[in-house]
């Protein structure tokens, strides 16, 4: 069920190497920086029910974040009815530990695993913050529409076009697990 989302998280990540030991000085991403972890945005089905399928093999995880998946359902709902813009705003992921370590690293969204190289979406270029990419040089980008139409693509077939083509909060498949599950 998920070959094809693991085939893509595959491409993305050695597309993101490429990257990465092209431009070592410019990608600061290593294991605790976490400012990718409070970057709202949502995610396709397809990852939420991969995501959910990781989480029921590692209960614990629902368990032990279950009152950060709230706070962070919360803060995004109050977000979004506000209209703010989702690019400035903060909110913590609910799958980071402690030791600002993803907990769910191994199956985590296009998004977390794009975050430190320059990326395009709508023709405009994005980059960490936190990053040594600057505006002065040509660097290559990790187009995100693309791959958004794939996961879009691939949820539709998972679930059909009415849920396949929406996006959830990552919260939402801690809170709402068995939602993102196939049904047998």
């Amino acid at each position: 069920m998920f070959a094809k989302l693991t085939a893509l998280y595959d491409f993305v990540d050695q597309t993101v190497q490429t990257v990465h030991d092209r431009y070592p000085t410019e990608v600061k991403c290593r294991p605790g920086c976490a400012d990718c972890c409070h970057a709202l945005f949502d995610i396709s089905f397809i990852e939420a029910a991969r995501l959910a399928a990781f989480l029921v093999e590692h209960k614990e995880i629902i368990t032990e974040q279950r009152q950060r998946a709230n706070e962070a359902a919360c803060q995004f709902e109050r977000l979004m009815t506000e209209n703010s813009d989702p690019s400035t705003a903060r909110v913590r992921c609910p799958l980071l530990s402690d030791s600002n370590l993803c907990l769910a690293h191994e199956v985590r969204p296009i998004n977390c695993r794009t975050y430190g190289t320059p990326t395009e979406i709508d023709g405009k270029a994005h980059v960490c913050g936190l990053s040594g990419f600057t505006g002065s040089t040509h660097y290559p980008t990790v187009k995100l529409e693309p791959l958004q139409q794939s996961l879009t693509s691939y949820s539709k077939e998972l679930v059909g076009p009415t849920f396949g083509a929406r996006r959830f909060p990552i919260a939402w498949v801690i809170l709402k697990t068995s939602f993102f599950l196939p049904s047998s």
